[in-house]
């Protein structure tokens, strides 16, 4: 059977599985899935090669997936999955579900024992995804049921090693099946034989086109075999390509994808190719975008992200949530004394700071309220000693404490908070230096951000009586 005729029969046979039909494409997208993952020959000029068993059992699992685009991983999942209980004989011996699929095609007498397969990508145990139960009768015409699961959970047994019950492997709450009859692998089966005697399939191979497409874009941003990609957001105003292009900069290849409707502008590297861990390659990024600030003369500012694509993707546009109310409840006032205010101010600014990827500033201006009412290194240090136990049994529930904990080692929290934070970010010191491209001094300085922000909150509450309720009369203290 040729993957085209696959593509077109299962379809066909799937489309009495709901009240509506699934979209044109999805089979196509399901079987580009497949070749994406190597799980079907791939190019154009392996249109008319047969499929081999094992290659058309792989393209039944990808019926399973919900999603058309994750067939490929959904169907790599599947096959794998092996019988709940080894003690006892699978169906026909088979060691995994891709066997016992592929010995239902190929075997008769396999065909003639089925009753059903149902077959779920949902999660069978923690972190373990999928499962299966194959219903047939023996010789001695009793109706027995093979199931199989991830290989993680083939350890729950019970003593006498009889398999899984259906209802525990059903770790999900919500699942769906895909039920596969004996009527449907014995009609798979005779559409296998018949295209034994026919040519390849007709038409252009039109179905490779985006496939095709795909290569193209590939080479043409310099993708290699194995690659793995950190995809980085950025929020940008220096010169950046209209188009996604491959880049050099210094020993490093970059891409860059514009900002669209959709996405953010974003820079993506191959961690695998140049050996970088995720906080590496941020440095590197960050260094990219330093410069190219300093030459434009404008902000570039690097955001959140992820990595592990084989390719470059486009990083969706941040849309932070907006806290909305039925009901308006604010009625506040402006503070009365200056320093209140100004704190209010500097607070503003340090979460604005926070938000927007600018940590230094951050960590600063939440110093900076402290200082307000400490004034001077010594004050405003002891107050933090003092205080620290108070706000973080307040606030613990913020792992930025834990963090913290680890980060500074022997140094006591009230100077490492100030020599190693407030005086780096606000100074070029020798005996402190802070390099805000450095991706572990942003991560240490995010920590010591968060940490600051409770202090800030609990010395504006608690010293300078600003209430933080909608509704709540402003009982600021009057400054003398």
């Amino acid at each position: 059977m040729f993957a085209r005729n696959l593509e077109q029969l299962l379809g066909r046979y799937s489309s009495k599985a709901d009240f509506g039909r699934e979209a044109a494409d999805a089979f196509e997208k399901r079987f580009r899935a497949l070749r994406r993952s190597g799980l079907l020959p791939r190019g154009r000029a392996q249109r008319s090669r047969r499929l081999t068993t094992q290659e058309i059992a792989h393209g039944v699992l990808s019926i399973v997936s919900v999603q058309p685009d994750w067939a490929g991983l959904t169907a790599t999942i599947l096959a794998k999955l092996v019988p709940a209980c080894r003690a006892t004989a699978s169906f026909c011996g088979a060691t995994t579900l891709l066997e016992a699929i592929s010995t239902l095609i190929e075997e008769e007498a396999a065909r003639t024992k089925l009753v059903q397969l149902t077959i779920s990508s949902a999660e069978g145990g923690v972190n373990s995804n999928g499962y299966a139960s194959l219903i047939y009768t023996d010789s001695d015409g009793r109706v027995l049921c093979c199931q199989f699961v991830h290989r993680l959970m083939t350890s729950f047994q019970d003593r006498e090693g009889d398999a899984l019950t259906d209802s525990f492997a059903r770790f999900a709450k919500v699942s769906r099946d895909t039920v596969l009859s004996s009527a449907f692998f014995e009609s798979l089966a005779r559409e296998v034989e018949r295209s034994q005697h026919f040519d390849a399939p007709a038409g252009d191979g039109n179905e490779y086109s985006i496939e095709e497409a795909e290569e193209q874009r590939r080479q043409k941003l310099g993708v290699r075999r194995g690659a793995r990609y950190m995809n980085i957001g950025v929020d940008v105003h220096v010169a950046w390509p209209k188009d996604e292009l491959l880049i050099q900069f210094d020993n490093y290849e970059f891409v860059l994808m514009p900002r669209t409707e959709d996405h953010a502008a974003s820079v993506h590297i191959d961690l695998h190719r140049y050996r970088l861990s995720q906080t590496q390659a941020m440095t590197v990024i960050n260094r990219l975008l330093s410069v190219m600030s300093w030459v434009d003369d404008h902000f570039a500012i690097s955001q959140g992200g992820w990595s592990g694509n084989p390719v470059p993707v486009a990083v969706s546009k941040r849309e932070l949530a907006t806290v909305t109310s039925h009901h308006w409840m604010f009625d506040r006032r402006i503070p009365d004394g200056e320093d209140t205010r100004r704190a209010l101010a500097l607070y503003r600014e340090a979460r604005n700071a926070q938000q927007n990827f600018m940590v230094s500033y951050a960590v600063l201006n939440f110093y900076k309220i402290i200082e307000l009412r400490h004034q001077g290194r010594g004050p405003a240090k002891n107050w933090i000693r003092d205080n620290f136990a108070v706000v973080r049994a307040n606030y613990g529930f913020d792992e930025a404490f834990a963090r913290l904990e680890e980060i500074r080692g022997a140094q006591e929290v009230h100077e490492y908070l100030y020599t190693a934070c407030r005086l780096a970010v606000a100074h070029a010191s020798a005996k402190s230096p802070s390099d805000p491209d450095d991706a572990d001094e942003i991560r240490r300085l995010h920590t010591a951000a968060d940490v600051l922000r409770w202090m800030a909150r609990h010395l504006i509450k608690t010293e300078m009586g600003v209430g933080d309720r909608p509704w709540e009369a402003d009982d600021s203290v009057v400054e003398e």
